[in-house]
């Protein structure tokens, strides 16, 4: 499919409305991503590589916070067992049309279910991969954990979670400055004026809001995760592995 160029916030605005992922967005959406966000590409391939290994026969997978369905296509087009279902979730209406349409597109034969819904309260069961692509750092923090907790709990021994977040660094005197400023400098190599660039963060304030590695890596043991392990970072972007243990203890 063709999108568009993200020139959302190339125009001054007062005031800088909160960001949203309404139709406006899901046009753009590639680009914006492609463009904002360092090693995206690399992480969607490697999504892929993790369903080729670890999707189990007859399970599910889910993709909370689905966007336009580039993990739920990355996982597609890996999955090497049958009898799987991938569960592609969003709560825009915008967003998950574009999703459908990117899904017809394709034509690997694993299954894809489009769920209209927030992550929080989607049913998972019988889950052998969950993936949550820059989907955690929109919801509300306090509310993280309790997401984590179903994941590990939908399961099959064995499974695998995905996170991929950006992150706060308040750990190390000087590492947020200098990974800010860089992501600043990567936005405007990409095209984005500096007009664009303060109006999105802008609209991110208090919409978007990062955990550090720690605390990601918290959430998981909190869970009950058997291994977990920070297995990329590019800038202030980075994806989380977490296996549940193959038998009970």
């Amino acid at each position: 499919m063709n999108h568009e160029k993200d020139t959302i916030y190339s125009t001054p605005m007062d005031p800088v409305p909160p960001f949203t992922f309404d139709d406006r967005v899901a046009r753009v959406f590639p680009d914006m991503i492609k463009r904002s966000v360092p090693g995206y590409a690399d992480i969607i391939d490697m999504i892929g590589l993790f369903a080729r290994h670890y999707v189990q026969h007859g399970s599910n997978c889910y993709d909370l916070g689905a966007s336009l369905g580039a993990a739920t296509l990355a996982m597609r087009r890996n999955i090497n067992v049958d009898g799987v279902t991938i569960h592609a979730v969003d709560n825009s209406a915008d967003m998950l049309k574009r999703c459908g349409e990117n899904i017809q597109w394709d034509q690997s034969r694993t299954q894809v279910e489009l769920l209209l819904g927030d992550v929080e309260d989607i049913q998972m069961t019988d889950a052998s991969m969950v993936v949550l692509n820059f989907t955690l750092q929109f919801i509300p923090a306090k509310r993280r954990q309790r997401i984590v907790d179903r994941i590990f709990k939908a399961l099959r021994p064995g499974g695998v979670c995905i996170i991929s977040e950006k992150l706060v660094f308040p750990q190390r005197e000087g590492q947020q400055e200098v990974l800010t400023h860089m992501h600043l400098d990567f936005k405007r190599m990409q095209g984005y004026s500096d007009l664009e660039i303060s109006q999105k963060r802008q609209s991110l304030e208090n919409v978007l809001v990062s955990n550090s590695s720690d605390e990601i890596i918290g959430m998981f043991d909190n869970a009950g995760f058997s291994r977990s392990f920070q297995w990329f970072q590019y800038l202030s972007f980075a994806s989380f592995f977490a296996a549940k243990a193959t038998t009970h203890a």
